[in-house]
């Protein structure tokens, strides 16, 4: 093997490394935050709506689960275009991210949502608390307790899957990463560190998610187990 690494010709460049990582966590915490709140209402709506919104919702999860996620991030991006509205590609990889992210927590929040018994429900009406309460105390948080280990891993499988809003030119990592080896001309040394720091970044979001799970779950346990 001839090949000589040199790592040294990246380090100038650690700083466009950093811009890459945060905005890689801040379009992954966006897309998180609006993919889990449209989730778990789609969920609500297969789950408890009518028959109308039932398959509206049902086709929308279909379409996205069964095509890829670039081609959805080309027609968002394209797509606003054409309506004549003007947005970044930072914003366009957001809204694509969401779109995507919203069907697969919406089928891990339902599974959830299904494994509750009816009678708990019942104990639930039974109790006095109308159909806003039973679903927030009774159906919703034990739910989302029950999934929790399947949303980190999705919600971790959309940092990662991030990488491809580079393809419209949004500057997180792998856009960076790009930049940089083609101003090199150190491809693999620089895709070797993106690899390493995309690792990284995966543990240290699902230890995020861990502590957050831990600290909200035990703590409602306990308030369970006062009450």
């Amino acid at each position: 093997m001839t090949y000589q690494f040199d790592f040294a010709s990246l380090l100038p460049y650690w700083r466009d490394f950093a811009a890459g990582v945060w905005l890689t966590l801040q379009l992954s915490a966006v897309a998180t935050v609006l993919g889990f709140v449209g989730g778990a209402l789609c969920a609500i709506a297969r789950a408890d709506g009518p028959p109308w919104l039932k398959r509206l919702v049902g086709a929308y999860v279909e379409v996205i689960r069964n095509t890829p996620l670039l081609v959805q991030i080309f027609l968002v991006y394209f797509g606003i275009a054409v309506l004549g509205l003007r947005v970044d590609a930072t914003m366009a990889a957001v809204l694509a991210l969401v779109v995507n992210v919203v069907a697969y927590t919406c089928e891990i929040m339902r599974a959830g949502i299904e494994s509750i018994h009816k009678a708990q429900i019942e104990a639930g009406e039974c109790l006095g608390l109308n159909r806003r309460q039973i679903y927030w105390h009774v159906v919703l948080r034990p739910a989302i307790e029950r999934v929790y280990p399947a949303l980190v891993s999705q919600y971790v499988l959309l940092m990662l899957a991030s990488s491809i809003c580079s393809q419209i030119s949004a500057e997180e990592l792998t856009a960076v990463a790009n930049r940089i080896q083609s101003d090199t001309f150190r491809s693999f040394e620089t895709y070797i560190v993106v690899g390493l720091v995309y690792l990284a970044l995966s543990f240290v979001v699902r230890w995020a998610f861990w502590g957050f799970g831990l600290l909200v779950f035990t703590r409602r346990r306990k308030l369970g187990t006062a009450l």
